[in-house]
């Protein structure tokens, strides 16, 4: 009788551990590589030699690039930062979640039970960290004491370190966060934010313009709190030995990128590196200043070159180059006049920030969303350029395959596996691909659908082509990658069935 009650239980743990085999692997015992994601702030798809500028020289992405993949047809899911990040992070379409370009005292939007790209890496035992930009909220409020931990946070939603600054550089709290913890605070020294009115004492761009080093341009907004002798988006009082100057941003997240990697390179690691470059209030390192023929949003994208560089070196340095995989991309398209009187449109010459590509930054044509996107493994990846229709929102579901770990099926629902692609082992994308630049559009095949859109043809601030339209608009990407010649007429059941598979979504 015994015998016949052990012989069932032992039976009744196999069909049980046959059911529900274990969900993770422990990536110190497999091949899976180290991943460094490089995203960038508002760089353009013709921004790099790699991708035809020839007014601003980028040898270290330049060379990423030669070895391993560029793709041509990448993309950012929305032509601002806050939503693309929000989809590259969550592997899930921004809109869903109604996402838009927040304020810097935003709450957290991120929900923290998702299954999200550093929480994936994280459960498969690689350190996580992020350094650098993460505007995507912090806490669950919008009212938050700066002066104590806040959370939730980056840390919450999987990254296991995380320096970064709360929002973008032309918004208060202009403060480093490590950890959810505000940087050099003095009690006597309390931090307070308002986005609706100001507090404090300090002087503000609107009333005391004589103090700017930079001006801001008419009607952008960024002309409250000054930091820096530059005006910024909202209102900010104390914190004042915390307070940042913008020109020791980029190489104070260079020297954390690297300290990050250089603590975790004996055992496989994940860093987000988000760069502010070229992003305003642009004010590159001094090193930097003048080092190009573009003023200093030129400067800024030299000074990301040699940034992306330094990281390369150092993985060489380590022995850990081929064991690491980077991706460089770029969080939306190119924007030259967006706050600051800094010359970018008067010192742009012939260089042309999209290339090809119609509008920039904001808009629902491609140079709104179609990003420079670099994959690099050496040893793994071969050198080539591919066509495949790939987006960042992808990452999140070709990355589960790579390190082996399930996604729940209720989450990064709008994330397809691309790995092949990713890889360079396979020329195909996706079939289609949703994206926002105020209107919404729909990608399949060559074929382009932007619906009817309400508002300016041309953004009255940035002089950018919007996409905006009453009538729709349908265009063939690969005759007309300009976005010039509009045949929704001459193609009315194309425009149809663009119509139903952005309804699908």
């Amino acid at each position: 009788m015994k015998t016949n009650i052990r012989i069932c239980c032992i039976w009744t743990l196999f069909l049980f551990l046959l059911n529900f085999p274990p969900q993770y692997t422990n990536a110190q015992t497999t091949n899976a590589p180290n991943v460094i994601i490089i995203n960038v702030d508002d760089l353009g798809y013709g921004d790099l030699g790699i991708y035809g500028a020839t007014e601003i020289k980028t040898p270290n992405i330049d060379a990423l690039a030669a070895k391993g993949v560029r793709f041509t047809n990448g993309h950012a899911t929305s032509a601002t930062c806050t939503p693309s990040r929000y989809a590259l992070i969550t592997g899930e379409y921004p809109w869903r979640q109604g996402a838009k370009i927040l304020p810097g005292d935003a709450a957290l939007i991120i929900s923290t039970d998702k299954t999200t790209v550093p929480a994936l890496f994280q459960q498969a035992g690689y350190a996580t960290g992020i350094v650098g930009k993460w505007h995507l909220g912090l806490g669950e409020t919008i009212e938050k004491n700066w002066n104590q931990p806040i959370s939730p946070g980056p840390n919450d939603v999987g990254f296991d370190y995380s320096f970064i600054f709360p929002a973008t550089a032309d918004r208060v709290p202009t403060v480093f966060m490590e950890n959810g913890m505000v940087l050099g605070l003095e009690e006597n020294d309390p931090i307070t934010v308002n986005y609706q009115q100001p507090v404090g004492n300090d002087p503000t761009g609107a009333a005391n313009p004589d103090l700017l080093k930079m001006p801001a341009s008419p009607n952008h907004g960024h002309n409250n709190t000054i930091v820096n002798g530059i005006g910024r988006i909202g209102y900010m009082s104390g914190g004042h030995k915390a307070r940042w100057t913008d020109e020791e941003v980029p190489l104070t997240f260079l020297m954390k990128a690297k300290e990050f990697i250089e603590t975790n390179q004996k055992k496989p690691f994940f860093l987000y590196y988000a760069l502010t470059e070229p992003h305003v209030p642009r004010m590159p390192s001094t090193v930097f200043k003048g080092k190009s023929k573009l003023g200093y949003r030129g400067d800024a994208i030299l000074q990301i070159d040699w940034a992306v560089g330094e990281v390369m070196k150092q993985l060489k340095a380590l022995g850990i180059e081929d064991k690491t995989m980077i991706i460089f991309t770029s969080d939306n398209g190119p924007v030259l006049d967006d706050g600051y009187v800094d010359y970018a449109v008067e010192k742009n010459g012939t260089h042309r920030p999209a290339g090809p590509l119609r509008g920039g930054k904001y808009s629902a044509f491609e140079g709104g969303t179609r990003v420079p996107l670099i994959i690099s493994w050496p040893g793994t990846i071969k050198p080539t350029v591919s066509d495949a229709l790939v987006c960042q929102v992808d990452f999140l579901a070709s990355f589960s395959e790579l390190i082996d770990q399930r996604i729940p099926n209720n989450q990064a629902k709008d994330s397809e596996n691309l790995l092949s692609a990713f890889l360079g082992q396979s020329q195909k994308g996706r079939d289609v691909l949703i994206k926002q630049g105020g209107a919404m559009t729909v990608t399949k095949g060559n074929w382009k659908y932007i619906s009817p859109q309400a508002g300016a043809a041309v953004a009255k601030l940035t002089n950018i082509e919007t996409g905006n339209s009453t009538e729709e608009q349908l265009y063939n990407l690969r005759e007309d990658l300009g976005e010039q010649k509009n045949v929704a007429e001459k193609y009315p059941d194309k425009v149809m069935e663009m119509k139903s598979a952005l309804s699908d979504f």
